[in-house]
């Protein structure tokens, strides 16, 4: 699959100085983790440093997938709001979700702050703007959802946006608690502490095909085979090639990074922002202040027009953010586009097939993906530790219904 084109922002903020090999043999371990990015980054780290012989393959290099393309906000708020997420799966299902969202950013804070390559993760606040009149009624539902249950918020008027931004909008709701990362050193980051666990990782290592039986997996690459109590698969949007029932659907999205500014002290603490709109425009800053602008999300176009097209939606991406801030020497530095993918009710899928006996499935899908796979690392983790379920593992069952209900 063709997870990114063009040429995204994140690989030239660092050069790695370990070279991993590829698999040239038969091995054999405890937890076999197919895919390079976050998922399997998060997960190889837990595992690892809870004593399990742990493998970790890719067929391409680490973090060269989706972990590239990725534009690092990271936030306990959701593409589906908790007032949605409470219509949709009630009452309990729906706030508990959230509160492993905000528990997620806690374990990413923890962990970002304990690896020796800096991943430049950074608290943020996040800043979500109504994009029309119409929608100021949702972020005051939303607001008065998010008070209720604890989750710390300000809702702000179009005279208090006006006073901290360069632009006016109807109404915003104003969160804290969140986060920017560069995911790319972040991946980098965590692969190097699972080694200094004991992990093992091999790139440009391909997963043929798994046999299960009995005892656990065999998986077999292009020149060695893998037998593994237990397998997690990583593989991000890939995934979806994998098994059987996809229960996501994929599009394309854009991305830009500016070149350097000298000035961005119109942008309020430099929070993320986004907004109501679906698909949604969205924009955050970086340590060496660069602006990174996404969104323009779409049907993916043919491949032989995908780097034409991440060039053209990042002339449309940077029109965008001149309307939000008129800044001098505003410039496309970097442009790419990537798979973007989600699942229909809005959550991710984590947790076992009935079909791949000893295995786990990390598929982080939606707007938040780098908090999901922190979920899912710490539930898959809990799970091979204790050899059963966590509770909260069904909310992201892979054979849930499609049509949830709140009752």
């Amino acid at each position: 699959m063709d997870l990114v084109y063009g040429t995204p922002y994140w690989p030239s903020t660092y050069k790695s100085d370990v070279d991993y090999p590829s698999l040239n043999g038969d091995i054999s371990c405890d937890c076999l983790i197919i895919g390079g990015g976050m998922g399997g980054a998060l997960t190889s780290r837990l595992l690892a440093e809870r004593g399990f012989d742990t493998v970790v393959i890719d067929k391409r290099k680490i973090a060269h997938g989706s972990s590239s393309a990725n534009t690092g906000l990271l936030q306990y708020t959701n593409d589906k709001t908790l007032t949605s997420c409470i219509n949709t799966f009630g009452e309990a299902k729906g706030v508990r979700f959230y509160e492993l969202c905000r528990e997620s950013m806690k374990q990413l804070s923890g962990i970002a702050g304990s690896l020796k390559t800096d991943p430049w993760f950074i608290p943020r606040n996040s800043f979500c703007f109504a994009s029309s009149e119409e929608d100021v009624s949702l972020l005051e539902e939303e607001f008065q959802t998010l008070q209720k249950y604890g989750f710390e918020a300000e809702l702000w008027s179009s005279d208090q946006i006006k006073s901290h931004f360069p632009f006016v909008k109807p109404a915003a709701l104003y969160t804290k608690g969140d986060a920017e990362v560069n995911p790319y050193r972040f991946v980098q980051g965590l692969f190097e502490s699972a080694v200094q666990h004991g992990a093992r990782i091999y790139e440009e290592t391909e997963m043929i095909h798994c046999e299960y039986d009995d005892e656990g997996v065999t998986c077999y690459t292009p020149h060695g085979k893998i037998r593994a109590k237990q397998v997690v698969y990583a593989a991000g949007y890939e995934t979806q090639e994998i098994k059987k029932d996809r229960g996501a659907y994929l599009k394309a999205t854009y991305a830009i990074t500016t070149k350097p500014l000298s000035d961005l002290s119109s942008w309020h603490e430099q929070a993320m922002i986004w907004e109501t709109a679906r698909p949604y425009l969205y924009m955050r800053t970086t340590p060496d202040n660069r602006i990174i602008v996404g969104g323009l999300d779409e049907e993916t176009p043919a491949q032989d027009q995908r780097e034409l097209r991440s060039e053209n939606q990042g002339e449309v991406l940077l029109e965008e953010l001149r309307t939000y801030f008129p800044l001098d020497q505003l410039e496309v530095d970097y442009a790419w586009g990537a798979v973007f993918g989600n699942t229909h009710d809005g959550l991710p899928l984590i947790g076992t097939h009935p079909d791949y006996p000893h295995s786990y499935f990390v598929e982080g899908y939606g707007g938040n993906g780098t908090v999901y796979s922190m979920i899912a690392a710490s539930l898959i983790a809990d799970a091979i530790s204790g050899g059963a379920q966590n509770e909260d593992m069904k909310l992201f069952s892979l054979t849930r219904t499609s049509k949830p209900s709140p009752v």
